[in-house]
């Protein structure tokens, strides 16, 4: 006698097919959203201390490995024009103080030279101030608005204008202490206001110092070499672009907290 086997129901494998393949549908609808939101910072943050009300924020910041950062322009290339840019302001600025020192006849008060990718400019004490004086003559005014004129232009490019004042020792003695350092700094610094005030160099980048009589260029012997210690000094730098980039420089960080503070 033959036995009938007996059928096992297959239906159960049917409808878990469909509902697997709805479940994946789902979830890739929810993925495909997902990507394509928005995470609100704030929202998150609150979210964290629902869970935990002791948590602290911990900043972080991600590093380039050694190399350029996606910042300004980002790769290399501009980092080479940008650079190239910075060194053909400095160049024409050189020019530009060349020609403006020829053309008032201040040759002999006046001197310019540039080292090392820097600009210095020497001005005799009589360029600006009068004897034992830490104001700035009439005679002045000019001459310091026509280098602000020039720095403007090639604001964008300028790293850092450094402004020094010295002075002369008289008699063999050292000159007091007091005195001699405060009238040197007072005239660096009256000369760097007058340019802050009538330019627009970031103040960030605008340093004045005084020496006194302690880095003479002159024999204070005489009185030639005298009159070549009384002297203010302006060194002129130009940007290091991968510097700033590879986050060495802090100038850049100064200037956006005066751009923040001027806001």
């Amino acid at each position: 006698m033959a036995i009938k086997k007996k059928k096992s129901g297959g239906g159960g494998a049917n409808w878990m097919d469909t509902y697997g393949d709805m479940v994946t549908l789902l979830l890739c609808f929810f993925v495909l959203l997902y990507s394509m939101s928005t995470i609100s910072e704030d929202n998150w943050k609150a979210i964290v201390q629902s869970f935990n009300p002791s948590a602290v924020e911990t900043p972080t910041a991600t590093t380039g490995a050694g190399g350029p950062i996606a910042d300004d322009q980002g790769n290399t290339g501009n980092i080479e024009e940008m650079q190239e840019q910075v060194e053909q302001d400095m160049q024409s600025l050189l020019e530009a103080i060349q020609d403006f020192v020829e053309q008032e006849s201040m040759q002999d008060t006046v001197s310019v030279q540039q080292d090392g990718g820097k600009i210095f400019i020497t001005f005799s004490q009589s360029v600006f101030f009068d004897g034992d004086s830490p104001v700035l003559r009439q005679e002045a005014y000019p001459i310091l608005d026509g280098v602000s004129a020039m720095l403007d232009n090639v604001a964008d490019s300028i790293d850092e204008v450094r402004v020094q004042g010295h002075t002369a020792r008289v008699g063999n003695d050292p000159n007091r202490t007091y005195n001699d350092r405060t009238l040197a700094s007072q005239r660096a610094t009256n000369v760097i206001i007058y340019i802050q005030d009538h330019g627009i160099v970031n103040p960030a980048r605008l340093v004045s110092e005084g020496f006194g009589e302690w880095r003479p260029i002159g024999d204070n012997r005489t009185a030639e070499g005298r009159a070549k210690n009384r002297r203010v000094e302006m060194i002129i730098s130009g940007r290091d672009i991968q510097a700033e980039i590879d986050g060495k420089s802090t100038l850049s960080e100064f200037e956006q907290q005066y751009e923040i503070i001027v806001d």
